[in-house]
């Protein structure tokens, strides 16, 4: 069953947060749950367990995080502000993919404004490993068969069509999709059999589904075994991405 997460509903699990390098932001829950609000003692989710975990960051201006590594395949949508993200410049809107165990950053804040970015997975994340601990180094040299994989689109220019791919589709399903709508539109998604679940986020205007409605900062989760997409663009037309993951852990 699809997962629906309203921006108005989501903005009341606002909170500070500060990683372990110290780096310190806003965190907004949408989906799943993260370190910053499980109840002490609940057990992890199991690492190979499909498990929609999104949340955004509003990470404070000048600051810094640092180069650091996931045990999952993750998207981040930036959609404020703007940064460095390693040697990449991001702002509204971007879309970077990194595969599990695969080291990215640092993602350098802008002064003036900072820098805000949707983090999306399909599976839980017991938080970031900093490069700069040597035992995470070690911990990431002895991972079998790892491959080092990242994907950026963007900063994206004003559309020109009605849909474009941002991504791929990769032969193991990854991609991204950007959808450009004006008012009454409707969207049918790509079949997320292909993938191992997809993240829609609107990026401007609001999107109708299924008798919900879904304004701009709103985030959907379609489950592999989901039927594929389906929306209607509000008064206001609708600018959305569509983030599909790898069929198997990268």
């Amino acid at each position: 069953m699809t997962l629906l997460a309203p921006a108005e509903t989501a903005r009341a699990n606002r909170r500070r947060g500060t990683a372990a390098d110290g780096v310190t932001f806003w965190h907004t829950l949408y989906l799943g749950t993260t370190r910053y609000n499980m109840v002490p003692g609940t057990p992890d989710p199991a690492p190979d367990a499909l498990f929609p975990m999104a949340f955004l960051v509003e990470q404070d201006p000048g600051s810094t995080a640092q180069a650091h590594y996931h045990q999952q395949d993750q998207f981040q949508l930036v959609v404020g502000g703007h940064a460095t993200l390693g040697l990449h410049e991001v702002r509204p809107v971007t879309v970077h993919f990194t595969g599990a165990h695969t080291a990215y950053g640092p993602i350098r804040a802008s002064a003036d404004e900072g820098v805000w970015y949707f983090t999306l997975r399909n599976g839980f994340d017991p938080g970031a490993r900093f490069m700069a601990m040597p035992q995470n180094r070690v911990a990431l040299r002895a991972i079998p068969d790892r491959r080092h994989r990242e994907a950026v689109a963007g900063p994206l220019a004003a559309p020109s069509a009605a849909t474009e791919t941002l991504l791929g589709p990769e032969p193991d399903g990854m991609a991204a999709w950007r959808y450009s709508l004006a008012a009454g539109d409707t969207v049918t998604g790509p079949d997320p059999a292909a993938g191992r679940g997809q993240y829609w986020v609107v990026t401007r205007g609001s999107l109708d589904h299924d008798g919900a409605t879904l304004p701009a900062m709103s985030c959907a989760f379609v489950y592999p075994d989901d039927a594929p997409f389906q929306a209607a663009a509000g008064a206001d037309g609708a600018e959305v991405v569509a983030m599909q993951f790898p069929l198997h852990r990268s």
